[in-house]
Formats: structure tokens, C-alpha cells, sequence
């Protein structure tokens, strides 16, 4: 019987491509981190497989705060690498850059990454593409920040509808800090086309203060994966923020939580 159920268990877990995807939007990751704070988000991030990252400043040592984190992962067993873009090409709002960080001994990046070229106008930080590789299943990690609330980020996010039929052979995965939650009806397009939200109805942003045990303000971070290519594994939030005395130390962080996924790739 236990022989049985090992090789039931092997063959279920190897039956499709598993990875582990983090995104977090690091606020404003630069000069301003210190050498405490990039060892708290290396420890944080380290047990994942790829990793987007939102809001590296686009100057003032963003780029060079990415390495300090790549730098240090590779002390910790496994190798990783590193993509970052260019500055996003707002000439209207907040310019910045985005990185992604990976386990070389856990996936392979596919090609070069890129900046959203097509619709860079109308979204002011326009998102950064990169395909990866697991187990010879390809697929490719959108990483996006929208607008603030106040600057209504639906009417950037409207675009997104456009980017599955730009990218026909593309297993698209849209991940980041969208400033909107994923019940709005501007997902309402993506949802029809088999697209689905890895969390619902699960706040990421953190208050001030926390009251009455709630500390979580917005639900404005999340993943979107195609039902038909992605088989939801496992997701998570990490509550990065209990390890602090209060709210205003988690700060120096971020003012977002990291969000989890784990999934296999059907095709």
C-alpha cells in the first residue's frame, strides 16, 4: 500500500510543470533600503522560483538595490539572475523600472525581456515582459503597477484585453499592483476569456495603524492566469508585516504584502 501511494504521489506531481511565483511591489526599492531592510526582503523572498518585483526607482540606486538583493540571494544555496528594465516611459506620472529575479537551477529565461511597446502611450508605467522555461513548458510573467486610485488606473488596465491576441503563442500570467481590485468590471474582458484571479476578495496594502486586529486596507495585488494553460496549485499572502514591533517599521519595507502562487503549466 505504500509503495502505492508514493508512486501515485510522484506521478500527480510530475505530471505537470510546478512553479513558484512571487510578486510584491517593494515600494520605492533604492538608496532609501538599508542593508537591514534588502537582507529582510532577500529572507522574505527566497524560497520562491521566480520573483516579479514593482516600484524600483527608476534612479537613485534602484538597479543597483536589485543586484544588493541578487548579490545576496546567491549566499543562500541556490544561483539566481536578473532581468531589470529600462525606465518605464511616463512623461506624465511616476517613472520607474521593474525587475525579475529567478533559481537558475529551477527555470530558464526565454529570450530577452521587454518593455510593452504597442501601448506605452496609453499606460504610463507600460508593463515588463519575460518568458521563462520549466521543464521545457514555457510561459510568460507580465509584471505591471498601474496608476493610483485617484488617477483611475481602469482606464489603462482597459488594455490589457488587447495583450492576449498580441501575444497569441504566449502563456500570459498578469501579475503586480493593478490599484483596483479584481472585482472591477475593467477585468470583466480578460475574465471571459478564461482568465482567472488568484485572490479574491484578499486585501495587500497595509493601513496606518492597524484596528481591531486588521491591518490590511486595499485589495489591490494579484495574479490573473489563463484557466486553460495554468492549473492552480497553491497561493498565499505573506503577513511580512508580523515581524515587526507596529505598522510604521513593516513601512520601511513596503506599504504592499507579497502575494504567492503555485501552479503547473498544462501546456
Amino acid at each position: 500500500m505504500k509503495k502505492l501511494i508514493f508512486l501515485f504521489f510522484f506521478t500527480s506531481t510530475t505530471l505537470f510543470s510546478q512553479v513558484k511565483l512571487l510578486s510584491w511591489n517593494v515600494e520605492n526599492l533604492g538608496s532609501s533600503k538599508s542593508e537591514e531592510d534588502i537582507s529582510f526582503i532577500v529572507n522574505t523572498i527566497n524560497a520562491y522560483d521566480v520573483v516579479a518585483l514593482q516600484e524600483i526607482v527608476a534612479g537613485d540606486g534602484g538597479a543597483q538595490a536589485v543586484a544588493k538583493l541578487v548579490d545576496e540571494l546567491n549566499r543562500k544555496g541556490s544561483k539566481w539572475d536578473y532581468a531589470i528594465s529600462d525606465p518605464t516611459s511616463s512623461s506624465t506620472y511616476k517613472t520607474e523600472r521593474y525587475a525579475f529575479l529567478w533559481k537558475t537551477n529551477k527555470v530558464k529565461k526565454k529570450g530577452e525581456a521587454w518593455l510593452e511597446k504597442k501601448y506605452h502611450l496609453e499606460i504610463d508605467r507600460e508593463p515588463y515582459y519575460c518568458t521563462f522555461e520549466y521543464q521545457n513548458k514555457p510561459f510568460t510573467v507580465v509584471n505591471f503597477h498601474a496608476i493610483t486610485k485617484s488617477k483611475q488606473p481602469e482606464t489603462e488596465i482597459k488594455y490589457f484585453k488587447f495583450l492576449p491576441a498580441q501575444y497569441p503563442t504566449l502563456n500570459l500570467l498578469f501579475v503586480g499592483d493593478f490599484n483596483c481590485p479584481q472585482s472591477h468590471t475593467v477585468f470583466n474582458p480578460l475574465k471571459k476569456m478564461g482568465y482567472a484571479s488568484v485572490f479574491v476578495n484578499q486585501k495587500t496594502t497595509l493601513k496606518r495603524e492597524c484596528f481591531n486586529d486588521e491591518c490590511l486596507a486595499s485589495e489591490f495585488d494579484t495574479i490573473w492566469y489563463n484557466t486553460s494553460k495554468i492549473m492552480f496549485v497553491n497561493a498565499k499572502v505573506i503577513h511580512f508585516y508580523k515581524s515587526f514591533e507596529n505598522l510604521n517599521e513593516a513601512r520601511q519595507i513596503s506599504d504592499h504584502i507579497p502575494i504567492f502562487f503555485e501552479f503547473n503549466v498544462k501546456e
